[in-house]
């Protein structure tokens, strides 16, 4: 929210789980709603990234009104997020199994692996409802699951995400200013379990460039990393809302390739997930929620210094990503 301080901005959410849950539906869909469009018609530094992002989503040809529409749904389906972030303690489970919609077969194929002991790692952007998604894949079956967040300015925040996410049965890694997560993880899916990763944002400067709706952007190598490490199964996932329900499309295992250097395994594998993210992206451009930096011509010169040094130092091993 521009222009607010961290500290109101921590209020508000915490207000937000304690308040939202009480309401009744309509009237929280109503206020997110009206929350979403003033921020929209604000237009502050979030918005017109967001704007910068779906421009490449959907063509340099949109034209101007065109992109304020499709922004304006945007941040209606980004508040939509917030809403059911919110309301996920009362949500009824059988809400939440009945009204997911997997559009892929490969959902019993990520299951099978692991009930045969393979280690699975789900790479999504940050589209639909991953919450949600959580939510339904430990009660599918999954038991539980491991996912690293981005550390928040706002520590009360921060402790109240890890403090929801683990309540609905995940394991959450912070992401910084702890035990560095890349080893527990491939620890967990050695041992056969799923880690789920948020990735199209490279949060610690040492990712990797991928051509990305025809640009050169820059996104997380976490899972890729520990794919090639592990064994485990690479699986692309998309989200999306559809209706008052969710949408979901689970892709092929991205494999680990049989030549080059694992630097260019990675860098294979890596553009092979973003492919899968930019097809789940154009087909829901307005559930795809990036108000931040992705693609290289908008970062700042000072953050690819730092990329760079990175790559250079260990250029195939940073730490995976999720916020």
């Amino acid at each position: 929210c521009p222009g607010l301080s961290d500290r109101i901005i921590a209020r508000l959410y915490l207000t937000g789980w304690s308040l939202v849950c009480r309401l009744p539906e309509p009237w929280a869909r109503w206020l997110f709603t009206r929350i979403a469009d003033v921020l929209w018609r604000r237009r502050g530094p979030s918005v017109q990234q967001l704007e910068a992002n779906l421009r490449r989503v959907v063509g340099p040809d949109v034209s101007p009104d065109q992109l304020r529409r499709l922004s304006r749904a945007a941040m209606r389906s980004y508040l939509r997020y917030w809403r059911e972030v919110f309301r996920l303690p009362v949500i009824p489970a059988d809400k939440i199994m009945a009204g997911m919609r997997i559009n892929t077969d490969l959902e019993g194929v990520a299951f099978g692996y692991l009930a045969a002991g393979r280690g699975v790692i789900f790479a999504l952007p940050h589209t639909g409802n991953y919450e949600q998604a959580g939510a339904y894949i430990i009660r599918r079956g999954a038991g539980s699951f491991t996912t690293v967040v981005e550390r928040l300015s706002s520590a009360p925040v921060f402790d109240k995400f890890l403090e929801f996410r683990q309540s609905l049965g995940m394991e959450v890694l912070p992401h910084a200013g702890g035990v560095d997560p890349s080893g527990v993880l491939a620890e967990r899916l050695k041992e056969g379990r799923l880690v789920c990763l948020v990735c199209d944002r490279d949060l610690s400067a040492s990712g990797v460039e991928v051509q990305f709706f025809g640009e050169p952007a820059r996104m997380a190598a976490g899972p890729a990393v520990l794919a090639e490490e592990t064994g485990a199964a690479l699986m692309p996932v998309t989200l999306w809302f559809q209706g008052e329900q969710w949408g979901a499309h689970i892709y092929p295992e991205v494999t680990v390739p049989a030549d080059g250097d694992r630097r260019e395994k990675i860098a294979a594998m890596s553009q092979q997930m973003a492919q899968a993210f930019e097809q789940g992206i154009a087909e829901h451009p307005t559930d795809w929620h990036m108000l931040q930096k992705v693609f290289v011509a908008d970062l700042d010169r000072s953050r690819l210094a730092k990329a760079s040094a990175a790559v250079s130092t260990d250029p195939a091993h940073p730490a995976p990503e999720r916020s």
